[in-house]
């Protein structure tokens, strides 16, 4: 398993020498990515709550947070362990599975609300707002809609407690505790992408608008969700061995998700740096 989430990215100066903060199967969701932009009411600056730092610096620090946040799980690594430790090292891929999705979501919202005010505060200055007020206010709506996705996700050390007893009770209470868990995730995921898709779409235009371009996101990254009641019902008549297969997707999956993140991130990094200067 690999705890560091750069490997292979491209590192921004930021990871360098810092920043000096400044004053199987399913549809696709690219039909929810664009329908979201539709939603415009949040004001465009100000973030959620009173920032403890300026934007830049908030930006900054999020942006360095990956490496804590984003954990790349390894399938064949985590299987190994788990035959070697009889099972209890899947209690903890089980544990990180639910806590790397939460720290994700929390840390994408930090970047996205930060970039957002900080192009915000940019635009004041060069007298682009009101021209470009429509795309921060979309903005501003996806990243309620991204922070309201972090309310909804299932807490790591309480699922974790409610799994161990639930097996011990009963095999049959583990075995639906696992499959609550597993459509969980896959459906977080979903709509973490759809959210925060539509975020970096007002964002690009936005950055764009003041000169440093960064990429339009891919609206075909949206995973369509997985057939819930097909895999159960596999797991059960393989004995479980098909929840194999069901963890492997939900380990490359967010993995993926969290490489087109990177570079996405890597992009924002250089722009931001670009502005500032």
């Amino acid at each position: 398993m690999s705890d560091d989430p750069s490997a292979g990215s491209p590192g921004s100066d930021w990871t360098d020498q810092g920043l000096q903060s400044s004053g199987d199967t399913g549809d696709s969701g690219a039909a929810t990515w664009q329908a979201s932009r539709q939603q415009a009411t949040p004001p465009p600056a100000g973030g959620f709550g009173v920032p403890t730092a300026p934007p830049l610096e908030r930006l900054r620090m999020a942006y360095q947070r990956r490496h804590d946040t984003d954990y790349i799980a390894n399938f064949w690594s985590a299987l190994g362990w788990g035959i070697l430790t009889l099972g209890i090292f899947y209690l903890y891929m089980y544990y990180q599975l639910l806590r790397r999705m939460r720290d994700h979501n929390s840390r994408r919202l930090d970047v996205l609300d930060a970039a957002n005010a900080y192009a915000w505060d940019v635009a004041g200055q060069r007298g682009l707002q009101a021209e470009l007020r429509p795309n921060f206010e979309r903005a501003s709506a996806g990243l309620e809609s991204l922070r309201r996705v972090g309310t909804q996700m299932r807490e790591p050390a309480i699922w974790l407690v409610i799994l161990i007893a639930a097996s011990w009770l009963t095999y049959i209470g583990g075995l639906v505790v696992y499959f609550i868990v597993y459509c969980g995730l896959d459906a977080s995921l979903i709509k973490h992408d759809s959210a925060e898709g539509g975020i970096e779409d007002e964002l690009s235009i936005i950055y764009a608008r003041l000169g440093q371009p960064v990429p339009q996101p891919d609206p075909t990254r949206v995973k369509g969700p997985h057939n819930y009641a097909g895999r159960i019902v596999a797991s059960i008549f393989s004995l479980g061995f098909y929840n194999l297969w069901w963890t492997y997707n939900l380990m490359k999956e967010p993995n993926q998700h969290f490489e087109i993140n990177w570079a996405w991130e890597d992009s924002l990094a250089r722009a931001a740096q670009a502005l500032h200067q």
